[in-house]
């Protein structure tokens, strides 16, 4: 595999994280999802990606923590954070 491909891939590979994550606009949204849907091994990956977020999601519970605790935590990075 050559360095163009393997960018190529990796560029991919994280635009489709970035789309899981609902971190990209609407246009490389659709963008994303043309070359996903015109190729077939970016469609596998991304499937099993999607997947496997979704079981994670499935099996982990988070754990809530008490707004008192939340307020805690920003005050003391207000109090530290230089002016």
């Amino acid at each position: 595999m050559n360095n163009t491909h393997q960018n190529r891939t990796a560029g991919i590979t994280q635009r489709v994280m970035l789309y899981l994550d609902g971190e990209l606009s609407n246009k490389e949204e659709r963008e994303l999802l043309t070359e996903i849907q015109s190729n077939p091994d970016l469609l596998e990956r991304f499937s099993m990606e999607k997947s496997f977020r979704e079981f994670i999601r499935s099996k982990i519970s988070r754990r809530t923590v008490s707004p008192a605790l939340v307020e805690s935590i920003k005050s003391k990075i207000r109090t530290a954070a230089p002016i």
